[in-house]
């Protein structure tokens, strides 16, 4: 067993707290040269979800820490010139390009998986790769159909072998046309130095390790495993050679690793105040999020309507580098309709006015409606603080 050194360092969990806000790009001012871009570089990864309620999450990541930037400014960046490519990581994620070459190890696990939830017809996946050279870049419906039915489990013979050249690398998905995924060959895709640099397992671990850790700032064993969605064994493989560095965090129950240039200087400067995507990598694992923040936090578009505390896609509130509250947001027109707002408390209502108010301008909304409210008696305090902001 190898012997790990001992932490030099020990962080408040207010310490702890404020290095994970700044590494993941919401407190300090935000590089705008850098642009959405420089998000998913400082990120690493980007959830995608089907949701789509203000906007979808890859669009909420950005302006969350960016401010109103446009929607078709976050598309273009992710895919002109193929700045980004689309991965199992998280899970379903937007990748810098560059990352390409650290994720071999995922691709030659899925090559020697030994068996598939789709059966696979004869044939069928050269043709499909045959069509891709000859044609250029296609969805699954263009390439031959891409399901049977609207079932998920119920994929077309096409769909299952273009899905299955993805995972191998062998396909890659150049963007996203209504949602669908539009295939090309990674020859053509990915650069060339890009395409076949293929480092060994070692080599990719200790990598994704040491990004995981840069876009963490702090965390535990767990926490650096799930970025990438590795095996606690394979960060333990690499982790002492990984640049993060052992701490110790004030509440924290297990050992947690930093990124030293975190450790550097202490976090300054404006907190940002915003609506979070459910899928963001500042809160997408619940017990860190809880760790951290002292906030419990579910995604409730998967629980029955009965069922439901918050609302269908409850996002959460930053402010002052705090999470104090959750807004259920729809559209209807140009309103902004908040279904249900679950706040902190009093001093909550001006930061969730004013995430309220720049999301309704972000998506071309001129009003804001507050439906239900808990507690009940901070709805009117609200109310007129959106009618001050909105004029």
């Amino acid at each position: 067993m190898t012997t790990l050194p001992r932490p030099t360092t020990t962080l408040t969990a207010d310490d702890a707290r404020r290095i994970v806000l700044r590494a993941q790009g919401l407190l300090g001012a935000p590089d705008r040269r850098a642009g959405v871009r420089g998000v998913l570089r400082r990120l690493g990864a980007v959830q995608l979800d089907t949701i789509s309620v203000l906007a979808r999450s890859h669009e909420l990541v950005p302006y969350a820490r960016l401010g109103a930037v446009g929607r078709r400014t976050v598309e273009a960046a992710y895919w002109t010139d193929t700045h980004a490519f689309e991965y199992w990581s998280h899970a379903a994620c937007l990748l810098p390009i560059e990352e390409w070459p650290y994720f071999a190890f995922r691709r030659r696990a899925y090559r020697d998986r030994p068996h598939w939830h789709h059966e696979l017809p004869d044939g069928v996946y050269d043709q499909v790769v045959k069509q891709l050279r000859a044609e250029g870049p296609l969805t699954a419906t263009e390439l031959g159909g891409a399901k049977k039915t609207n079932d998920w489990w119920d994929w077309s013979g096409t769909k299952v072998a273009v899905e299955r050249a993805l995972m191998y690398g062998e396909v890659v998905c150049v963007e996203r046309r209504g949602w669908k995924r539009v295939y090309d060959l990674a020859e053509r895709a990915v650069p060339a130095a890009l395409l076949h640099d293929e480092p060994d397992d070692t080599e990719c671990l200790r990598r994704l390790v040491r990004l995981a850790g840069e876009a963490l700032g702090v965390g535990t064993r767990a926490d650096i495993a799930d970025y990438h969605r590795l095996k606690g064994e394979q960060v333990d493989s690499v982790i002492a050679d990984s640049g993060l560095v052992p701490v110790e965090v004030e509440g924290w129950a297990k050992p947690a690793w930093a990124d030293p240039a975190a450790l550097a200087a202490p976090p300054r400067g404006r907190h940002r105040t915003t609506l979070l995507s459910p899928f963001d990598s500042l809160i997408w694992e619940r017990a860190r999020t809880e760790r951290i923040f002292g906030f419990t936090h579910r995604l409730e578009a998967y629980v029955p309507k009965p069922k439901r505390v918050h609302g269908y896609f409850a996002m959460p509130v930053l402010a002052g580098g705090r999470l104090v509250g959750r807004v259920d947001p729809a559209r209807q027109g140009r309103t902004l309709v908040a279904r249900q707002v679950t706040l902190d408390g009093p001093k909550a209502v001006p930061a969730v006015a004013r995430a309220l108010a720049e999301a309704a301008s972000w998506v071309d909304c001129t009003d804001v409606r507050v439906e239900r409210m808990d507690p009940p008696e901070l709805r009117e305090p609200l109310t007129r603080e959106l009618a001050v902001l909105l004029g």
